[in-house]
């Protein structure tokens, strides 16, 4: 069954009834991440946890049900968590819905899957099971995500600083979860101990700056500039942010796009299509948006997409190149924005 961020939260949060399965998906996977993260805490710290990807349960798809059923060796309380997850454990999952017995919560963290996927269509039509798709958050939300992270990192914080760390990391929950984790080291808080986050450390740390060194990235992969893409790249290496952050604001960044070449592809200038946004993009940024819209048609933002997409998933795969994964991605775009002008 679909369920709210709220009913979610609460089913997560009692780790007990007839909730066999939680499926946690959408664009916003730091979300669903930390939705999970309610589960493991109301199992508590010791129980066992059983990690499994969605790989290992498509060559051997009767492994979930037995994993739900199966008692810990120690007597405490057990629970799966599948991530990667996508179709590929559709039959898995179907088999622990229908297993006579299921004792052990499931989570599935399934990443932005599509509406017609088999795995959310099961999910979705079992009483058994709970289905919540996450998005990357709006401004206002955004905002209050940070204030959370910084309470739950012993940081006492004002609306006006967590707007500003919001801002500058695109809304991006594990961006700001980083900024807000250096912020928290740098001043020597935790919980047991709070400090107060000042504009002062939050200079001295060097954390991302009004304008968003994301947005840097994004502006030279998008903007067709390959070699100060490859060096925005390696300077945000340096400060801890690299991989599935940076594809994420691309991936921001090419939504945005397309709602503009809407406008262009209608006969609308790229100028006019980006005025029509008005705050919604700041004006420092209007120009060069504006730019990359004439520089990009439709169908190649769709097929910049679904690499973004991919590339994420595969990221996120055992065995697979990492971060250099990312980073080829991004100069490859970089240099098919150069290549051509529309």
């Amino acid at each position: 069954m679909k369920a709210s961020a709220n009913e979610i939260s609460r089913a997560l949060d009692a780790a007990t009834g007839d909730i066999r399965f939680f499926l946690l998906y959408g664009p916003d996977e730091a979300g669903s991440a930390a939705l999970a993260q309610r589960l493991e805490r109301a199992m508590g710290a010791d129980a066992e946890r059983i990690d499994l990807e969605g790989g290992e349960l498509k060559s051997d798809p009767a492994r979930l049900a037995d994993e739900a059923a199966s008692i810990s060796l120690f007597g405490g309380k057990r629970w799966v968590r599948i991530q990667p997850a996508g179709d590929e454990i559709t039959i898995s999952v179907a088999g622990l819905l229908e297993a006579a017995k299921a004792g052990n919560p499931v989570v599935a963290i399934g990443g932005a899957l599509r509406a017609t996927s088999s795995l959310v269509k099961l999910a979705t039509e079992s009483k058994c099971a709970m289905v919540h798709a996450s998005f990357v958050p709006d401004a206002g939300n955004a905002t209050k995500i940070a204030e959370t992270l910084a309470r739950s990192a012993g940081l006492r914080m004002s609306g006006s600083i967590a707007r500003t760390i919001a801002t500058a990391c695109g809304n991006d929950r594990a961006v700001m979860a980083q900024e807000i984790e250096k912020l928290a080291l740098y001043l020597d808080a935790a919980p047991d101990r709070p400090a107060e986050a000042t504009p002062e450390a939050l200079d001295a740390i060097g954390a991302v700056s009004n304008d968003g060194e994301l947005g840097k990235l994004v502006d030279a992969v998008m903007g067709g500039q390959p070699a100060r893409a490859a060096g925005e790249v390696a300077r945000l290496a340096q400060s801890g942010t690299e991989g599935i952050p940076l594809l994420r604001a691309l991936f921001r960044r090419v939504v945005v796009l397309v709602g503009l070449r809407a406008d262009i592809d209608a006969g609308m200038s790229p100028a006019d299509a980006v005025e029509k946004r008005g705050k919604a993009i700041f004006f420092k940024e209007r120009a060069g948006i504006a730019d990359q819209a004439a520089r990009w048609t439709a169908p190649r933002l769709a097929t910049v997409a679904d690499r973004l997409l991919e590339s994420e998933r595969a990221l996120k795969s055992s065995g697979s190149a990492g971060v250099i994964l990312a980073d080829t991605e991004m100069l490859v775009i970089a240099r098919a924005a150069a290549a051509r002008r529309r």
